[in-house]
């Protein structure tokens, strides 16, 4: 295809597909002279693997995938890169109600004190290990994602071993709060609304949230082929232009209800509204009848949310040497780092007149303080430190 035209994108059903909808929905792809459809997937694999067999032209995808793809760790390796992030925040970790009455025996914290939830997780851990009863399991949907990334950084911040403390599975997103219903596992983190669905069926309470953990951190992406962006650079474009316009529209308070109405369609997230809607608006119910504000839990565009900074990208590649599933090498940091493309980010909305990063990196801080829970400096001029 050359010029702008048609464009297949593959997305999971959660909330952050927002601007990947909005776009499609509300004719910011139709003003760009692009027909944009969406298919909904069931699971990240499925993502991954249509992408790679040219199914989808572009995805809604887990932040870290394209780098595992770079590295040759998928069953389907292709170059695959990343112009756009669709979003910051929007993850929480949630607990079986039994495991958040046993944490909050040990203290009650707000959800948003990553640490002093993680210091009562911890000391839960440690009573069932010493009177013999089995490791507690939780859940990620997929083992290069930010969900992994994130809980993992958690766990271990707060003294808990993630692999020697607790047993991580796979689960599918939209099957999060069924596995939690049925007690096959104890927690998980999920984006939403998968979190709010397990409270709303009495099943589970939120932990922590990602935006305690790491302010401002990046959950998805936009992925897409490295050759198919090459040869089509007019219609990758338009689609940054259009999702750019959408995520603008998204994060005006405005329209969030119209928002979770357009999410709520069956062919989207197939929820009611009044479910999808609280993750919007950052106006949660956490569990046992409370309730919590969260700043920024999910942001859509301010803070150069759309923005792929490489240090997010170097940030997901050290973790993935932290734990084992990459090697740490110069010729691996370089893969990681040009995943992620500002160049093409710029140079799509460039002729919209607005103001663009100048940096490709940037530190995680503000006013000299940690974005991480835990007060670490994370430098991306050397990831493994």
């Amino acid at each position: 295809m050359s010029g702008t035209g048609e464009i297949v994108a593959g997305f999971m059903p959660l909330s952050d597909s927002a601007i990947l909808v909005a776009a499609a929905e509300l004719g910011f792809a139709e003003n760009e002279n692009l027909k944009l459809t969406l298919v909904r997937e069931t699971s990240w694999a499925n993502i991954r693997d249509r992408v790679a067999v040219g199914h989808f032209q572009a995805a809604h995808m887990l932040a870290p995938m394209p780098i595992a793809s770079n590295l040759g760790l998928s069953p389907l390796p292709v170059p695959i890169v990343v112009p756009l992030a669709v979003g910051l925040g929007g993850n929480a970790v949630t607990v079986s109600s039994a495991l958040f009455e046993k944490m909050s025996a040990v203290s009650h914290v707000s959800v948003l004190d990553a640490a002093g939830r993680g210091r009562a997780l911890a000391d839960v851990i440690a009573a069932r290990k010493a009177s013999g009863e089995p490791m507690l399991r939780f859940a990620v949907v997929h083992p290069f994602s930010a969900h992994n990334y994130e809980l993992r950084y958690w766990l271990a911040a707060s003294g808990i071993h993630p692999e020697k403390d607790v047993e991580i599975i796979v689960v599918p997103p939209s099957f999060m709060a069924d596995a939690l219903k049925a007690g096959v596992i104890d927690g998980y983190c999920v984006g939403e609304p998968w979190n709010s669905v397990a409270v709303a069926e009495g099943t589970g309470h939120f932990a922590t949230v990602k935006a305690a953990i790491w302010k401002l951190s990046p959950e998805k992406v936009l992925g897409l082929k490295k050759d198919w962006a090459e040869k089509n650079e007019e219609a990758l474009h338009a689609l940054l232009r259009a999702m750019y316009h959408a995520a603008v529209w998204c994060q005006e308070p405005a329209n969030r209800f119209q928002l979770a109405r357009l999410l709520s369609k069956r062919q989207y997230l197939g929820l009611r509204e009044d479910v999808i809607l609280p993750a919007l608006e950052g106006k949660l119910q956490i569990g046992g009848g409370e309730s919590a504000d969260i700043p920024n839990f999910f942001v859509p565009a301010a803070h150069h949310a759309t923005f792929p900074w490489k240090s997010h990208a170097l940030w997901f590649y050290s973790q993935m040497v932290r734990w084992g599933h990459a090697d740490g090498s110069p010729t691996n940091q370089a893969l990681a780092r040009n995943s992620y493309r500002p160049d093409i980010y710029r140079a799509a909305l460039q002729p919209l007149d607005i103001p663009l990063p100048e940096a490709d990196m940037k530190s995680e801080e503000s006013d000299g303080v940690s974005a991480f829970f835990d007060g670490a400096q994370f430098d991306p001029e050397n990831p493994l430190a």
